[in-house]
């Protein structure tokens, strides 16, 4: 078997037939199909044309990578990831991240990617940087102030709200400085440079808060990969290890961080579930970084109602521009105001 001869080839994720085969070849290997893959690199058979390994590219991050197990232990792997990863150089991605089972560890540290965090036994990330982390720690430290308590919240901010102003004015009014992350990836509502720039305008007074333009550090939950843990629960149990990890163990220590402010969640379970998972492993968990407290901050409301962004959303879905001042800055209500009227150009 393993001296069959094989051959490759692209298929973007629009070949509707090919991704077909592929999506049933990883069903066969315990895997979903990913949906934010742009394009797979597929290895067949020779004899039969059967699909034999596959992975795919989602602009950094390579995803959904089988191999059958008759091929395995064949070089036929090492081979994969070294297309996957010319694959990725080749529509512009050379920062590449790969979400794998520890089983898959070793083989790709054998094409130069190195483990920054971890949770096993079900799932290890990986870069292909050694140096890449620590480059951007050091790029974090100029930023470092000086105190006795320092304050970190990481947002996304989709839109920004006042309930957002108001967590971050609690946060000021405890600590020395605040350090804010809004993270980065463009799977929001609205993107990130109106994400950014919304954020600089609400708390352009608040002289001790500081933002940070996230990173790949800061884990999007929706890049995070679920196609090979079957369970939801084992899937957000996983996503919040690994994000929280590399918080603690290179974010925190890096700013010298203390405290991390989060609002209390009353509408969506897996928020409130990441917060208390936040306790365990910033407060907890024992590993070679310092503890950092949690501070859970009861959220703003309006006439009983608790602010989010998912209200203030819903309200521009029906465009209810009476009560949106009271849910966001003037800035924002701006934005969302001249942003519909777009639209209905």
């Amino acid at each position: 078997m393993s001296e069959d001869v094989y051959f490759s080839e692209q298929v973007p994720f629009s070949s509707t037939q090919k991704l077909e085969q592929i999506r049933l070849f990883l069903a066969d290997n315990e895997l979903d199909l990913d949906s934010q893959i742009l394009r797979f690199v597929v290895f067949y058979r020779g004899s039969d044309n059967q699909i034999i390994a596959c992975g795919g590219v989602a602009k950094n991050i390579i995803k959904c990578v089988a191999i059958s197990s008759e091929y395995r232990g064949t070089g036929l792997a090492l081979k994969l990831a070294t297309d996957l990863i010319n694959l990725a150089y080749d529509i512009g991605y050379s920062r590449l991240f790969i979400y794998t089972k520890p089983e898959n560890e070793f083989l790709f540290s054998q094409c130069g990617f190195f483990t920054i965090s971890t949770a096993y036994p079900h799932l290890v990330l990986m870069e292909n940087s050694k140096m890449r982390l620590q480059k951007y720690c050091n790029q974090l430290r100029n930023a470092r102030k000086m105190g006795k308590k320092i304050g970190a919240i990481v947002m996304n901010a989709n839109p920004f709200t006042l309930g957002h102003r108001y967590l971050i004015e609690q946060a000021v009014s405890q600590c020395d400085y605040v350090h804010i992350f809004l993270v980065e990836e463009d799977a929001s509502r609205y993107a990130y440079a109106d994400r950014l720039r919304l954020l600089k305008k609400g708390i352009g007074d608040l002289r001790t808060a500081i933002i940070h333009p996230s990173s790949s550090y800061i884990i999007s939950r929706a890049t995070f990969p679920a196609y090979f843990l079957k369970d939801q629960g084992l899937v957000d149990k996983c996503y919040m290890e690994i994000d929280l990890k590399l918080f603690r163990r290179y974010i925190a220590p890096t700013l010298g961080i203390t405290h991390r402010f989060v609002g209390s969640e009353p509408f969506c379970q897996l928020t409130a579930a990441y917060n208390q998972n936040m306790h365990y492993w910033l407060e907890e968990a024992e590993m070679a970084a310092p503890l950092i407290k949690v501070v859970e901050i009861e959220r703003k409301t309006y006439q009983g109602q608790a602010i989010s962004a998912s209200t203030v959303r819903k309200l521009v879905e029906q465009k209810n521009w009476q009560e949106l001042p009271h849910f966001v800055p003037d800035s924002t209500f701006s934005f969302l105001q001249g942003l519909a009227v777009q639209t209905q150009n």
